[in-house]
C-alpha cells in the first residue's frame, strides 16, 4: 500500500498532462537513489507542487504529503520540513535542466503545421530579472544592483529564455548575475545559440539588433526580425531600394574588435551583411527575408507584434507563478529553483497545447492562469475521488475560457496603488534595529 501511494505521489503530477514519453525520461534522467521518505520522483512532485501553489512554503508541502497517506489509510509522517529539504538539495539540478529542454522539444516536435509561421518555427528571445534572498551565500554569487547600499538590497540574477511562438514553452534559459564581465544579455544568449538550427526564424526587440549575433544567426541558417537599434540610423536613400521606406542595405563589420571576442574569431566574421530595413509603425524593422514578394511588409508587421508575447509568457512565469522573488538561501538550489519554475510551466504549457488540439485552436488563444486554476483544483479533486481519469473533460474545462484579442493594446507604466508611508531600508536589518533602540522608531513619510 504504501508503493502504491509513492507512485501516486510521483506520478500523479505527470500522468494527466503528457504521453508516456515524459515519464519515461523521468525514469531514465533518475540518479541512483536508497528508499528514503522522499525520493526523487516524489521530492520532485512536491516542488513542482510548492510553485504551482499560492502559499510555496515547505511546510504547506509536506503538510499534503502528509493528508496524503492519511487519506490513503497509512500513518501519517513527523510534519517536520528537514526532510524535505534535504530531499531538495539531493534531487540534481541537471535532471531538471534536462527534463525542461525535453518538455520544451516535445511540444516544438509535435506542434500542428498550422501553429507555425509560414510553416516555421519562431523562437522569441528576452531576458528579464529575478531577485534572491538576502543572504551572504547569494550576496557572493549574485551581486545586488549597485544603486543601492550594501545590506539594503537583494541580490539580483539575470535571466534571458528561448521561447516558442506556436506553443509558448520555455525551450533554454541561461542565467547569470545581474552585472560583472559576460552576464549582459548577449553574453547570456551565446550560451543558448546552439538551440538554434536552419529553418529557425529568430524574434527579438532592438537589443538583440547587433552584427555579430546576426552574422552569427545568418552563418547558421537562422533567420532573424528584430527591431532596429536605436544607436544605428538608418537612410532610405541608400542601398537597393525595395518599396515606400523599404530597402536592402549592406552592414559592415566594426572596424574596432570588440574586448570580449578573440582576434581569431573576430577575423572568422564576414565583412559585411546584407539585411533588409523596413519601416512599419514608426518602427525600423530589420531582417534577414530579403525578397518582398516572398515575405512582404504586412507579414512582417503581423510577425513583429507577435513579439509582445515573450512579454506575457515572462509575466506569466514571474507573477503567475511567483518567480519575482526566490525563497532559496544558497545560489545552487535558487538556480534549481528557477529550473522547477520553467518545468511546472513547461507542463501547463504541454496541458494547453493538448486541450487546444481537442478544440481546434491556437494555444496563444487559451488562458494561462485559467489553465493552472483548473489543473491545481482538478488534480486535487481526482485524488480524493479516486474516479477514472477523464482528460477529455479537463480539456475541455481548459478551453472553454479564451483570451481577447486586443491588437496594439496600450497600458500606462504608472502605479495606482498609493505606498504605505514607510521609508525604504537603507541598511542591514541589523543596524536597523540596533537605531531603533538607540534612538526610537522612525517617523512616517508623507504618503
Amino acid at each position: 500500500m504504501a508503493k502504491q501511494v509513492e507512485k501516486v505521489d510521483a506520478n500523479h503530477f505527470f500522468n494527466l498532462l503528457t504521453s508516456p514519453q515524459l515519464l519515461e525520461s523521468v525514469e531514465t534522467l533518475l540518479p541512483e537513489y536508497r528508499e528514503r521518505k522522499y525520493p526523487p520522483t516524489v521530492c520532485l512532485a512536491m516542488f513542482l507542487g510548492q510553485v504551482l501553489s499560492a502559499d510555496g512554503s515547505c511546510q504547506k508541502a509536506v503538510n499534503e504529503a502528509i493528508v496524503n497517506r492519511l487519506l490513503s489509510g497509512l500513518a501519517a509522517d513527523s510534519a517536520n520540513t528537514g526532510g524535505y529539504c534535504r530531499a531538495r538539495q539531493r534531487l540534481p539540478a541537471g535532471m531538471v535542466y534536462d527534463l525542461v529542454r525535453q518538455t520544451g522539444a516535445l511540444l516544438s516536435e509535435h506542434t500542428p503545421a498550422p501553429w507555425l509561421w509560414r510553416g516555421r518555427h519562431v523562437k522569441l528571445v528576452d531576458g528579464t530579472t529575478t531577485l534572491l534572498p538576502d543572504s551572504a551565500q547569494n550576496q557572493a554569487s549574485y551581486p545586488q544592483h549597485g544603486n543601492q547600499v550594501r545590506g539594503a538590497g537583494f541580490p539580483m540574477a539575470r535571466l534571458v529564455g528561448v521561447m516558442s511562438l506556436a506553443n509558448g514553452a520555455v525551450l533554454d534559459v541561461a542565467m547569470g548575475p545581474y552585472k560583472g564581465k559576460g552576464t549582459g544579455e548577449h553574453g547570456l544568449f551565446r550560451e543558448l545559440k546552439e538551440g538554434f538550427v536552419a529553418g529557425d526564424v529568430m524574434l527579438a526587440d532592438s537589443y538583440y539588433c547587433s552584427y555579430f549575433l546576426l552574422a552569427d544567426l545568418l552563418a547558421r541558417g537562422v533567420d532573424v526580425v528584430f527591431e532596429q537599434h536605436g544607436a544605428r540610423k538608418t537612410d532610405f536613400r541608400t542601398g537597393d531600394r525595395l518599396g515606400p521606406r523599404d530597402h536592402v542595405v549592406q552592414w559592415c563589420k566594426s572596424a574596432v574588435r570588440p574586448v570580449w571576442m578573440t582576434a581569431e574569431a573576430y577575423a572568422g566574421y564576414p565583412d559585411a551583411l546584407m539585411l533588409r530595413e523596413t519601416k512599419v509603425d514608426k518602427k525600423v524593422l530589420v531582417t534577414s527575408f530579403l525578397n518582398p514578394r516572398e515575405v512582404c511588409k504586412r507579414e512582417l508587421k503581423g510577425l513583429f507584434l507577435q513579439r509582445w508575447n515573450v512579454e506575457v509568457d515572462l509575466r506569466h512565469i514571474k507573477t503567475t507563478l511567483g518567480m519575482e522573488t526566490l525563497s532559496c538561501k544558497t545560489p545552487p538550489m535558487c538556480e534549481k529553483e528557477v529550473w522547477i519554475h520553467m518545468l511546472a510551466y513547461n507542463l501547463i504549457r504541454l496541458l494547453m497545447a493538448q486541450a487546444a488540439v481537442h478544440a481546434g485552436v491556437l494555444p496563444r488563444q487559451l488562458s494561462f492562469k485559467h489553465t493552472l486554476q483548473v489543473w491545481v483544483a482538478w488534480s486535487q479533486r481526482q485524488f480524493l475521488s479516486g474516479a477514472p481519469e477523464d482528460t477529455a473533460g479537463l480539456f475541455r474545462l481548459i478551453a472553454r475560457i479564451r483570451v481577447g484579442n486586443r491588437p496594439g493594446r496600450i497600458e500606462p507604466r504608472l502605479v495606482k496603488r498609493r505606498p504605505k508611508p514607510f521609508s525604504r531600508l537603507q541598511t542591514t536589518r541589523r543596524e536597523a534595529r540596533e537605531n531603533i533602540k538607540m534612538y526610537g522608531r522612525p517617523k512616517r513619510v508623507a504618503a
